[in-house]
């Protein structure tokens, strides 16, 4: 499309607007009338900033793409694909932890949490803590 029919494209979204602004005035009060006005602003920004002709290939863009989703059965394939790797994933994941693997929240190399306190991080703290366990100091 050239500039004259983006001009007019904003020129009548500008005026539909303008003329439901001053319904939503009569019908809602000022506060109905101020949304619409900004609203109503947006097409003629939107065209001035040249960001129109980029929103209307980003919708040609997704509308191309959905129809592609919808008619074609190898992306149905690949949807498809997609679902059973994040099934078998979860899957994987949740026997680890039944069966008594890492679970999800620690790091590989760190030792799992135990029933109470922190996980000791080395040598030296395990040493500690026996310490004070010892002592009656928790």
């Amino acid at each position: 499309m050239d500039d004259v029919t983006w001009g007019a494209l904003t020129l009548t979204l500008t005026l539909l607007g303008g003329i439901w602004t001053w319904y939503a005035y009569q019908r809602r009060g000022l506060p109905a009338a101020l949304k619409g006005a900004g609203i109503t602003l947006l097409p003629l920004a939107a065209y001035l900033t040249r960001s129109l002709k980029m929103l209307t290939r980003i919708v040609d863009a997704v509308a191309d793409w959905a129809t592609t989703l919808v008619f074609s059965p190898f992306v149905w394939l690949g949807v498809i694909t997609a679902g059973v790797a994040v099934v078998l994933f979860g899957a994987g994941r949740a026997l680890e932890v039944r069966r008594g693997g890492t679970p999800p929240a620690v790091a590989p190399g760190a030792k799992p949490a135990r029933g109470r306190g922190k996980p000791a991080i080395d040598d030296d703290l395990d040493e500690i803590e026996a310490l004070l366990r010892k002592r009656g100091i928790s």
